[in-house]
């Protein structure tokens, strides 16, 4: 009979995560993890096989809670072109200040060198891109694909506010994306007008 875990799996991934956002993707060592989780190495090792196991895991929980959020924000906010920019701002309250943004950058390459990762990257593309044109429904001007397109701008956005940092980035963030979407689909439909 196998013995009750004394740490549910979650609660340790969640620690997986931590190291790997702190040091880096190749800190992220069963030793580390043991020292972190209050587990044995031998125990994680038997929950999750080898490293790249582990970090794949890991990652994979990171997707996980990045699709929830994107569903939960989709759901709460209004079908409007500046309901979806209020979606992409509230995403980008993720990456916090600047140094967060650049170790989030080196977990974005492990996620690119993985085919499951990259792969559960694509479906998030195509939730977020079908939540962002069901803001543009209703919008008269609106260019097809308008969510592919502002989650494209939103990402060139984070990019270039990680230049100039001097600015919160949700404030950078929203004014970038509301100017874009002035610029594609007229001043009404972003709120731009507004006092």
């Amino acid at each position: 009979m196998p013995r009750k875990k004394t740490k549910p799996d979650g609660d340790v991934l969640d620690a997986a995560l931590e190291i790997i956002h702190r040091d880096g993707p190749e800190a992220l060592t069963f030793s580390a993890l043991a020292k972190a989780s209050g587990l044995s190495g031998a125990t994680l090792v038997q929950r999750f096989g080898g490293k790249d196991r582990l970090k794949q895991v890991a990652l994979l929980n990171a997707w996980d809670a990045l699709d929830e959020k994107t569903a939960r924000l989709s759901a709460e906010m209004p079908k409007t072109p500046e309901g979806a920019v209020a979606l992409l701002v509230a995403l980008s309250g993720s990456y916090g200040g600047i140094e967060a943004y650049a170790e989030g950058l080196m977990v974005l390459r492990e996620d690119f060198r993985d085919p499951v990762l990259r792969a559960r990257g694509a479906a998030w593309k195509v939730a977020l891109c079908n939540a962002l044109d069901a803001c543009f429904a209703a919008a008269p001007g609106a260019p097809q694909d308008i969510g592919l397109l502002l989650a494209s701008h939103w990402q060139g956005s984070l990019l270039w506010w990680g230049f100039g940092p001097e600015q919160p980035v949700q404030e950078f963030v929203a004014d970038s994306l509301r100017r874009f979407v002035a610029a594609v689909a007229g001043p009404s439909s972003s709120g731009a007008d507004r006092p």
